[in-house]
């Protein structure tokens, strides 16, 4: 007998039994439920658990949000606006969190070309920082409670509607914060702070150099230096973004494009500088350690020299890592500098240093100290113009993604301007096609006259030899 059977037949056995006359049904107080009061709250309790189940589990079906995905390494176009279906599970110590503003990082731009090693390997949501609003918590969260405003910080996938994090990983966002400068604050503000205080040990009267200070880090590490008294600053950046960099707290703006910022801080401070920030890594590693005065200290913390262009650049890759700086440990001692390495992403598992980074920064931000500068907000439905506008170094400050839904407006522009980008580069490979076949054209032509250049020197020297035939030719008619 099957299992499926059993229970048709059992129900047949209990009617013939009902059917019989004279005799009523017996109630059994362990299985009938109306004389057991147990099996009536089960029951009665079941019903609405059941319910609810049943309700839950469409509405976690319907659950979708959207979230850019790191499809393949290569160029802008590898990031793509994807919907993501299923409400996500909370484990203890986590929270959920509704992401209203996210980081771009240079991290990111080098995690697209797979030259970042903390990202996980494609699909993969990218993102270091955000900043929301929690959902949902999740057993053994204290700290948190649903409506919180917050920041957040993870290693990876943060470029999303919706993210799950370890309550541990968020930070309630200070009153007067706007979200675009909670999203803006984490990244760039931990590492300066670390770099400048930890390993720096930044003091009254020294002397830093900051590249790229027009930049995220750049930006925070001059205000940053500016709560400390009389700290000379200089940082390199484009001649258009002296202004904005001086009126922040640079006191030397050099033009790295036009001049040679090694020479630059040598006029002005021939003995060096007492601390480095260098994000370039390569050949430009060397430079500033040469640069540093005795007791000085390097905090190498990036190798930006590797990016160039929106793909690998093996060529570029290649060269940084043969201009990679190495030292003696007895060139360090007797050159009395010291050089220290800083990566943010390495530091995940440190919650509690962080944390107190994270406290001493708010409270700067409190005192009115710091204030991150945002560049630009885009769309993630834009996400390809926002990291164009970083790698090619056109942003003064942070560059954020929104995840407010773009405008049917605005994306018809957008589609408009997509379609005369394609227009163009249509035309540009139209160009290129018939400078080809003039090219190719001009080359036939000179296959062409190479012979008869050949043979006019061949005509000459015919003449030459039929020259002195001539010139016999008389001497023999006078004799």
């Amino acid at each position: 007998m099957s299992g499926e059977d059993a229970p048709a037949q059992q129900q047949d056995a209990a009617d013939q039994k009902q059917d019989q006359p004279g005799e009523e049904p017996k109630a059994d107080p362990k299985t009938d439920p109306k004389t057991d009061p147990k099996t009536d709250t089960k029951t009665e309790s079941a019903a609405p658990a059941a319910a609810a189940a049943a309700s839950s589990a469409p509405e976690e079906e319907a659950f979708s949000y959207r979230a850019l995905v790191l499809t393949g390494y290569g160029g802008y176009d590898k990031v793509k606006l994807q919907v993501k279906k299923g409400k996500p599970v909370l484990q203890p110590g986590e929270v959920q969190v509704q992401v209203k503003a996210c980081g771009l990082n240079f991290a990111d731009l080098l995690g697209r070309q797979g030259l970042y090693d903390r990202l996980p390997s494609p699909p993969v949501t990218p993102g270091m920082e955000a900043s929301g609003v929690v959902q949902a918590v999740g057993e053994e969260v204290a700290d948190r409670k649903v409506g919180d405003k917050v920041m957040v910080m993870s290693r990876s996938g943060l470029w999303q509607e919706v993210v799950v994090v370890p309550a541990v990983h968020t930070f309630l966002i200070p009153e007067g914060m706007s979200f675009e400068e909670a999203a803006a604050l984490p990244v760039n503000y931990v590492t300066a702070y670390m770099m400048l205080f930890d390993f720096g040990n930044l003091r009254p009267n020294q002397s830093v150099l900051i590249h790229s200070a027009a930049g995220g880090v750049g930006i925070a590490a001059t205000q940053l230096c500016q709560t400390v008294k009389d700290v000379t600053v200089f940082g390199t950046a484009s001649a258009s973004k002296h202004d904005t960099i001086s009126q922040g707290g640079v006191t030397h703006p050099i033009d790295y494009r036009t001049k040679d910022y090694v020479e630059e801080v040598r006029k002005i401070s021939p003995k060096g500088l007492d601390i480095i920030l260098d994000p370039l890594g390569g050949s430009d590693t060397h430079k500033a350690y040469n640069l540093l005065k005795p007791m000085g200290k390097l905090i190498a913390y990036g190798a930006a020299n590797m990016l160039a262009g929106q793909k690998k650049n093996l060529l570029a890759v290649a060269k940084n890592w043969y201009h990679q700086f190495s030292i003696h440990t007895l060139s360090l001692i007797q050159g009395n500098k010291s050089v220290c390495g800083f990566h943010l992403g390495y530091l995940d598992g440190e919650t509690e240093l962080i944390a107190q980074v994270m406290e001493v920064v708010l409270d700067l931000y409190k005192q009115g100290k710091i204030k991150p500068h945002i560049d630009s907000t885009w769309h993630l439905e834009q996400v390809g113009d926002a990291m164009r506008k970083m790698q090619e170094r056109n942003n003064i400050g942070k560059v954020l993604l929104t995840t407010e839904p773009m405008p049917e407006e605005e994306k018809k522009e957008e589609k408009k301007e997509e379609k005369k980008e394609e227009k163009k580069d249509d035309k540009k490979k139209e160009d290129k096609k018939k400078d080809k076949k003039k090219d190719d054209a001009k080359k036939e032509d000179k296959k062409e006259e190479e012979p008869k250049k050949e043979e006019e020197p061949k005509k000459e020297e015919s003449k030459k030899e039929e020259e002195p035939k001539k010139e016999e030719e008389p001497k023999k008619e006078e004799k």
